[in-house]
């Protein structure tokens, strides 16, 4: 990989994904090849205990567009966010294992260049969607947009899953972000809407590529969980700015996320630096 900075930085949390990462990491490589981006995958392995690390580093291995970051623990939310703190390129898209679709990419870079947005999402509910999902994942996913809203001023119809993003512009929002596991989506895009950066969403088309990993009414309690905890660190902080006091950092999180993008860089394109992570399973996410 060459020294100056890729376009584009795909990042692509893993835990034990050993079944799919290899067909994934190959059918993104075509396609960005194909359309003759300067671009670079992220892996970013949390926790897997199925040889999905090794799989990784043997990928890196033999693509010099892919980089390797571990992280110990499986932490979806703190893998993105490791991800994005080691991307080098102008634009930062997520995609996951399971859920990728390079023509949302082609839609986001032309927003993110135009300068039309700082955040591209793709939405399972706007209109034109196509959400092959079971209905009961249809349906959670609904009822947490429309919990997300009155609890803490999500906007946006879907917060979850692929994201195309400007790195400059929402680095900082990134840095402020303290909630790990699938409310990572939320606090990102809660707090891009309270900064005012410009978000677009773009009607997906989704098709499960395999069974859900927890079930339904787990994921049910955990999200409105989480979103209760969401809303009172931003109600905490609201409280704060408004009485000059000073807010609290995201503190030892974010440095080891600092850490690992230093280290990243010095290391080259298939280091595995390991900070240390909040303990959250990384299939206990909202997938797609």
């Amino acid at each position: 990989m060459s020294g100056a900075p890729p376009l584009l930085s795909v990042v692509v949390p893993a835990y034990n994904e050993i079944g799919l990462l290899g067909s994934t990491i190959t059918n993104l490589c075509t396609g960005l090849d194909e359309r003759k981006l300067d671009y670079e995958i992220i892996v970013v392995e949390n926790g897997s205990r199925d040889g999905t690390l090794r799989l990784a580093r043997l990928l890196a291995a033999q693509l010099e567009t892919i980089r390797v970051l571990s992280l110990p623990v499986g932490d979806y939310g703190a893998a993105l966010a490791a991800g994005f703190m080691a991307a080098r390129g102008n634009v930062v898209v997520n995609f996951d294992v399971d859920y990728y679709d390079l023509t949302f990419l082609d839609r986001a870079l032309e927003s993110l260049q135009s300068g039309s947005a700082a955040i591209v999402l793709a939405s399972k509910r706007a209109p034109g969607a196509s959400d092959r999902r079971p209905l009961a994942r249809r349906v959670l996913t609904y009822g947490f947009a429309l919990a997300g809203r009155y609890a803490v001023g999500l906007e946006a119809t879907d917060a979850h899953g692929m994201k195309g993003m400007a790195r400059v512009q929402v680095a900082p929002i990134v840095e402020r972000c303290v909630m790990r596991g699938s409310l990572f989506d939320v606090e990102l895009v809660v707090r891009a809407t309270r900064a005012g950066l410009p978000i677009v969403e773009l009607p997906a088309i989704v098709v499960e590529r395999r069974a859900p990993r927890t079930p339904v009414w787990r994921r049910s309690i955990e999200g409105v969980l989480g979103l209760a905890r969401l809303g009172l660190v931003l109600r905490k902080q609201d409280r704060s700015a408004a009485t000059g006091r000073p807010q609290a950092t995201p503190g030892r999180a974010m440095a080891a996320l600092s850490r690992l993008q230093k280290a990243a860089g010095r290391a080259g394109s298939n280091q595995d630096p390991s900070p240390k992570a909040s303990a959250r399973s990384g299939a206990d996410r909202f997938e797609q």
